[in-house]
């Protein structure tokens, strides 16, 4: 499966290098990633982020599966704790024999991935996180056993 939780800022470079080079003889006609980056805004000095494994792990082999069933394979890699503006906490790609299917599950993906994964984002202001209420939204399912 490739999933990667990382500590801290992504390298970039090394990782989409190194998903390029394991499917760059694989026939795959198309290789789309999406890199996030850490936006300077409203007083941050970076995000930190919370991820409950077992969750994701779940969400993330139900996307491997939609893919496999159009020929084509995910790859995400996502930041735990802090993370400086101007760095990289997400990387999504997906590789697939058509750039048209390729293009679609990107974009799902990724929205998805906002709206569901089990990730909570945290603002980093004066050293301090806070957790970012107006930007998160509530995991399906979630409050269940209240």
């Amino acid at each position: 499966m490739a999933l990667e939780l990382h500590d801290g800022s992504l390298h970039v470079e090394d990782i989409t290098n190194r998903w390029f080079n394991e499917i760059k003889d694989k026939n795959y006609g198309a290789y789309i990633p999406f890199i996030g980056i850490v936006r300077d805004e409203k007083g941050i000095s970076g995000l930190s982020f919370d991820i409950y494994d077992p969750i994701l792990n779940k969400w993330f082999s139900a996307w491997q599966e939609k893919a496999k069933k159009e020929g084509a394979y995910l790859f995400m890699a996502h930041s735990r704790g802090d993370v400086p503006n101007h760095t990289s906490s997400y990387i999504a790609a997906v590789v697939s024999p058509q750039r048209k299917v390729a293009l679609k599950l990107i974009n799902d993906f990724v929205e998805d991935f906002k709206a569901s994964a089990p990730i909570w984002k945290y603002d980093l202001i004066d050293g301090k996180r806070v957790y970012a209420k107006q930007r998160s939204t509530a995991l399906k399912g979630a409050g269940l056993l209240k």
